[in-house]
This record gives C-alpha cells, sequence and structure tokens, in this order.
C-alpha cells in the first residue's frame, strides 16, 4: 500500500510567503505585486510589509489569493538595518487580520509610519516591549500562534544568527531554508543546516524558501524562491491548512512530482535533475547522480536502517535546489 508524502489528487499553487511593498520599504503598491506575481504564474503572495499588518483581500480574486501578514525585527538597538555586525532576528507572522504583540514605535522602516493607523491590533497582547532575547521572540511567537498565525524563521545567514542563537526559539512553524532577497545581495542564503540543525535537536519544523522582495535600487529580486502548495481550493482556509499541515515543499527551481512510500521503500519523480538525496538525523545519508549529463526524473531508496527523519533535496543542472519538509517516521 502506498503512504503519499505530497497530497494526491490537490492543485498546487505557487506561493512566495515573505514581500514588501511601499507601504513598508518596498518599490511596489500592493496592487503592482500582485500584477507581478500573478504574471508570472503565482497564485498566492504573503505580504509581510515590516511591522505592519495591512489585509489587502481586495486584491484577491478566483486565481490569487493575498495573505495578510507582516515581518516582526528583533535586534540590540531596534533600529533597521541596524549596526553592520549586529545579530538580529526576523520573523513573519502569517494569515490572521489583527496584528498581536503591537506596538506602533516598531513600525517606523520606509512609509510604516504613515500607516500605522490602520493597523487593527489585539488589545490582549499589546502593547507589546521587545527585546532581543529568546524570552521575548518566545513570548511573541506563542501569541501568535494561539491567534492562528504562521509563523516563519527568516533568512539566519543574512541576520548573523548562529546555533547558540536560533536553537533558544520555539514554536516557529518553518524556517526559510532559502531566502533569495539576501542571496542578491551577495548572501550565501541557503541554509539546509540550520534545518538540520533544529530537526536534530527534536523540533518538528517545515522549511520554505521565499523571495523577501522589495523591488527597488533596479536589483531583481523575485522569483527566486517559493512554495509550492498542495490544496483543494486556493481559498484562506485551505492554503492555511496545508500550511500547518507542511502540504507544500520549498524549491528556487525544480519541482517534485511525486513522493511515496511503499513496502518500505521510498520512491521520488521530479522534474530534470541532476541529483536526488535522502538526508536524515544521522550520518545515513543516500544520493544519486546523473550519469554522462542524462537527466534524472526519479530514484527509489530503500528504508532499511533506522532513522528519526528524512527529507529529500534535489538539484537541477542550473545549481537550483528543491526541498521536501522532513517527514519523521513515527508519523509514518
Amino acid at each position: 500500500m502506498k503512504k503519499y508524502l505530497l497530497p494526491h489528487g490537490t492543485n498546487a499553487y505557487k506561493a512566495n510567503l515573505h514581500a514588501h511593498t511601499n507601504i513598508s520599504d518596498g518599490a511596489l503598491t500592493s496592487e503592482q505585486v500582485k500584477d507581478l506575481y500573478k504574471s508570472n504564474g503565482y497564485s498566492v503572495v504573503a505580504y509581510t510589509d515590516h511591522d505592519l499588518l495591512i489585509p489587502h483581500d481586495e486584491l484577491t480574486d478566483k486565481d490569487f489569493l493575498a495573505l495578510p501578514g507582516f515581518e516582526a525585527q528583533f535586534n540590540g538597538s531596534n533600529m533597521y538595518p541596524g549596526k553592520v555586525n549586529e545579530k538580529k532576528c526576523h520573523i513573519c507572522f502569517i494569515g490572521n487580520t489583527v496584528q498581536p504583540c503591537w506596538k506602533e514605535e516598531y513600525a517606523y522602516i520606509g512609509n510604516a509610519k504613515n500607516y500605522r493607523s490602520s493597523v487593527k491590533f489585539d488589545e490582549e497582547t499589546s502593547p507589546f516591549d521587545r527585546d532581543y532575547s529568546p524570552e521575548c521572540i518566545n513570548t511573541m511567537i506563542s501569541s501568535a500562534r494561539k491567534k492562528g498565525f504562521f509563523i516563519t524563521y527568516n533568512h539566519p545567514v543574512w541576520s548573523l544568527e548562529g546555533y547558540e542563537q536560533y536553537i533558544k526559539y520555539d514554536g516557529m512553524h518553518a524556517i526559510e531554508i532559502f531566502n533569495y532577497g539576501t542571496e542578491i545581495l551577495g548572501f550565501q542564503s541557503l541554509a539546509p543546516h540550520v534545518y538540520d540543525d533544529i530537526l536534530r535537536n527534536g523540533r518538528k519544523i517545515f522549511a520554505v524558501a521565499a523571495d523577501d522582495n522589495h523591488n527597488k535600487h533596479g536589483i531583481d529580486d523575485s522569483f527566486g524562491g517559493f512554495v509550492m502548495i498542495m490544496a483543494n481550493e486556493l481559498n484562506h482556509d485551505c492554503i492555511m491548512q496545508a500550511l500547518f499541515h507542511g502540504d507544500f515543499y520549498a524549491s528556487t527551481g525544480p519541482a517534485f512530482n511525486d513522493v511515496y512510500i511503499e513496502n518500505n521503500t521510498l520512491f521520488i519523480q521530479c522534474s530534470d535533475v541532476s541529483s536526488i538525496s535522502l538526508t536524515t538525523d544521522g550520518r545515513k545519508t543516500k544520493c544519486i547522480y546523473s550519469k554522462s549529463g542524462e537527466a534524472l526524473k526519479e530514484a527509489t531508496f530503500a528504508l532499511d536502517f533506522d532513522y528519526r527523519y528524512f527529507r529529500i533535496t534535489i538539484k537541477d543542472f542550473k545549481g537550483n535546489y528543491a526541498y521536501t519538509n522532513a517527514f519523521f517516521k513515527e508519523d509514518l
């Protein structure tokens, strides 16, 4: 009997879960961001301006979903971008229209001051004072989870955070395994090692890839990182349910077509790639490579060893990657 690890019989929706507009420090209006992404095959964009939750329900139509959200920053000076060598933590909160842990002084980046009065904030958790500490960050994450937000830990490479910082954060739903905006700035933003650090520490967490697009200064920071969300319909409830359940994969280009287990063997079908690899919580890994430049379209791996979790990575001939979420043995 097949155990499908990616949902079967659903639709696949291309999504960018980290985007900025001219409401904060982006160059484009919310409408222009919609037009740009929709014309490039995207069905979902999460609008995550800095510390400012402004819903864009008017942009949603039968072919496009505008998810509400915001990005919060934590660092010692609480200034952006802060000192050159200053560590910081950025987190996106996606899916609700009422901003938790609000304090207007944090909404100052770009044009944010002009929109403070438009924020509908949660009086139960506001006003909220921040500091750069795991206790403060975890308090905000916990508060937002209770309000139904999907929470992502963003660009750890750009943030200069090491293991000693990010391993103390608890309650995020996902980590950005790739952030295109910081990659364009010159950072090596692939972060599978951070993902495995958190997984090996005992957390169950997903992986997303995102643009973090600002579209300014002539920098093309769109369409580099995305997630493919498997859901029955393109509406808020179905997409959020898929995110919370992990029914998606992260990519910078290639595609997973099918992933399933049958008779203790893992089967992967995908777009044309140069390698397909299996990563686990230990040193037991498996990988196959294309021979003589011939594209790989599938692979099988026997699960004949002990593991806590595994995840799959594919790489195409252009050096682009796609990553599944981690699958835990106890859940299979």
